[in-house]
């Protein structure tokens, strides 16, 4: 058995402006009507994970937070097809998103729900924090109302003719075809999507967050405060300011979410974009009931989201003006958001089947998480969408998986195993060539701290794959096969370099390929890090 003394540790060195005791990390909430599929893991769960990790590996107070969102009206609607309740579709997405993270080694400390009672109460009083502090805005507006089934109706409960291309099965929200923007009003021949009845305007009251009122202290927060930010994020906020904020409203006419908690909010319930992000709060507290406001008010506290593009506004303005107006927690330091990523060319479809959903792989590839990991990290669309083929699948695995670091790996422990009986060889005398390969290793250490310290993790993996890259050519360059018949002096040397070179891969790769590198301490003899 190898002995673990050997290991070289990987000297990580941090860039940071500020200094921060520990980190909250939270990951985008997904949501409830449907499993996950590559798009979210790529935009989202492997790179808040792989941050967790490399966190967790230089010894920080960290956790990761994350649940299942589980309100709002597709929900509702996607209920009724069914003909089941609104609870039992959660009930079953929870179980099956939940069960997928596990399997695929998304290292949550909790992974929790928003119908989850801690949830209401925490959403509640959060609302009524701020009604109490007089921060929201009422206003009555005229709302489409469906007669027959005595119901206002909210925006995907309303369909009819696209007004820009004509398409018929428009929701009041969105063009699914044309993918335009739209409110109730805007359609042609509207239509409830409940009874199919045309529907009428009524007047109802709503609670708004007056958005523009945060307008100037979010400017300068992001657009001055937080220039490092990355460019997707930076300039969409930044395309949202130039054009003004505008009042959001925080209720909604529905039956199925956390009831307002008002007198006059009977029949109504806070809308999903207000209540989902409360519930990383609420899982927070359900994870540390005694400790939860630490990592969320302490300003020596570091906060960081993990999101796709879709949500960068609401976690860039909305939520961090709901956070500002409640007046005692944190804001994000960072928000890391990534793009989307197609497949075979085509964008990722959920009503249309198209996607390669997370436990349907687990099941086809029930040993091979590590594979996906590492596929979805190397096509990660950081900066642009990007794309993920079965092809890349194939390719990246057999070229460099298995023909560079599982080829580095096999030939350092086999010859290992061949001249000295599977025992670390002492080193003798290091020659420069020798010396200069332990430098590259610890050049390519700090290259791997600091791109995962600036959230560039495609980057930082790629030179994880050339720590394996130097291990080859310095075996195919010291050729200790040939030398065992003549030095073995120097075979020692040259496989306890190359031992170290594993230890140093097993943490190297520990964020992005945490079962391979779990494994590869199990065959160095290593212990846990």
């Amino acid at each position: 058995m190898l002995n673990a003394k050997f290991c070289v540790l990987l000297h990580l060195k941090r860039f940071q402006m500020k200094n921060f005791k520990r980190t909250t990390i939270t990951a985008a909430l997904p949501y409830a009507n449907g499993p996950v599929h590559i798009g979210h893991l790529a935009g989202v769960y492997v790179p808040a994970d792989i941050y967790a990790r490399y966190l967790r590996l230089k010894g920080e107070e960290v956790i990761l937070v994350g649940g299942s969102d589980e309100h709002g009206v597709p929900i509702t609607l996607l209920a009724r097809t069914e003909g089941v309740s609104p609870q039992d579709i959660v009930d079953r997405y929870h179980a099956i998103i939940k069960k997928s993270f596990e399997d695929f080694g998304i290292s949550f400390d909790i992974y929790s729900r928003t119908t989850s009672k801690i949830q209401r109460e925490i959403a509640s009083d959060f609302f009524l924090k701020l009604y109490e502090k007089g921060e929201f805005i009422e206003k009555t507006s005229e709302q489409y109302y469906d007669e027959e089934a005595k119901q206002f109706l909210a925006d995907r409960y309303i369909t009819g003719t696209c007004p820009h291309c004509q398409s018929d099965g428009a929701y009041g929200d969105q063009c699914e075809k044309c993918g335009t923007s739209l409110s109730p009003l805007d359609l042609v021949n509207p239509k409830s999507a409940i009874s199919g009845s045309v529907p009428v305007l009524r007047e109802t009251k709503h609670w708004y967050l007056p958005l523009d009122k945060h307008e100037a202290w979010l400017r300068k927060w992001i657009l001055e405060d937080h220039k490092e930010w990355k460019t997707n994020v930076y300039g969409q906020c930044k395309s949202w300011l130039d054009m003004g904020l505008q009042p959001r409203a925080v209720s909604r006419d529905l039956d199925w979410g956390i009831p307002l908690p008002i007198p006059e909010g009977e029949g109504k319930v806070l809308y999903v974009w207000f209540d989902a992000p409360i519930g990383y709060i609420s899982n927070t507290k359900e994870l540390l009931p005694d400790t939860w406001e630490t990592w969320w008010k302490d300003p020596e506290t570091k906060l960081v989201h993990f999101i796709g593009k879709d949500n960068i506004v609401f976690h860039c303005i909305v939520f961090p003006a709901m956070l500002k107006a409640e007046g005692s927690y944190i804001l994000p330091e960072n928000v890391p958001a990534n793009e989307f990523l197609n497949l075979e060319g085509d964008k990722i479809s959920t009503s249309r089947n198209w996607a390669v959903w997370l436990h349907e792989y687990l099941t086809d590839f029930s040993d091979k998480q590590d594979v996906l990991r590492y596929v979805l990290t190397a096509n990660a669309p950081e900066t642009k969408d990007n794309d993920f083929t079965w092809k890349d699948f194939q390719a990246r695995n057999n070229n460099e998986l298995v023909a560079i670091y599982g080829n580095f790996v096999n030939r350092t422990l086999v010859l290992t195993q061949k001249y000295f009986g599977g025992k670390v060889p002492e080193i003798s005398e290091l020659t420069d060539f020798d010396k200069e390969t332990l430098a590259e290793i610890s050049n390519l250490k700090s290259l791997i701290s600091n791109q995962l310290d600036n959230f560039h993790f495609r980057d930082a993996q790629r030179e994880a794959m050339n720590l394996a890259r130097v291990g080859n050519k310095y075996l195919a360059d010291t050729e200790p096969w040939k030398l065992a018949k003549t030095d073995m002096s120097r075979v020692a040397t040259i496989l306890n370099i190359s031992l170290q070179l594993c230890a140093n891969l097993s943490i190297a790769f520990e964020p992005f390929l945490p079962f391979s590198s779990r494994k590869l301490r199990g065959m160095l003899n290593m212990s846990e890090l």
